[in-house]
């Protein structure tokens, strides 16, 4: 990863999300458990189907697994909603879309912990991968996306929200 991304500034967050710091990512990267925030965008079509991304290699974080449509950290004097739309603009070049939250909770590996803001929204239009973030990414069966679970496919986090979403949408 190149050193200019390590050094981005990202907020620190208490339990209920209120900015109490600021942190680089390296710092939060380097199993610190400094808590930071970070937006999740799941798109599905209108046939029901999941777009995932495949992780680029690069990545310092789960390189090469499938994951989230979108999903990044929100920058220092952001807030949730300009990180959801920068994020989604840069990594897949869609700028039109209405966000629907679907929970926030914490999430920790063994070197960062989050405060994830996940939301979800219908798209159809095109899309236009960054080949730096990004390997591939396609829309998946749902079925499919279940039969690969705990599998090693997916990141630990997008299996956990996963769960989690299709509970959501199940209830409404």
């Amino acid at each position: 990863m190149e050193n200019n991304t390590r050094q981005e500034l990202f907020p620190i967050v208490d339990e209920q999300g209120n900015v109490v710091g600021s942190a680089t990512r390296a710092e939060c990267h380097s199993g610190s458990m400094l808590l930071h925030p970070v937006v999740h965008l799941h798109i599905f079509d209108s046939q029901g189907r999941l777009y995932l991304q495949r992780r680029s290699m690069n990545k310092d974080i789960q390189p090469g697994k499938w994951d989230t449509a979108v999903g990044g950290h929100v920058d220092y004097g952001e807030s949730i909603e300009q990180a959801l739309r920068r994020e989604v603009r840069e990594e897949l070049g869609i700028t039109q879309f209405t966000p629907i939250h679907n929970f926030t909770y914490h999430f920790q590996s063994s070197v960062e912990r989050e405060l994830v803001h996940s939301y979800r929204t219908i798209y159809e239009g095109d899309i236009k991968i960054d080949p730096v973030e990004i390997d591939e990414g396609r829309y998946w069966d749902i079925n499919d996306i279940t039969e690969q679970l705990g599998k090693g496919v997916f990141t630990p986090n997008f299996e956990q929200e996963f769960r989690q979403l299709i509970a959501v949408i199940q209830s409404n």
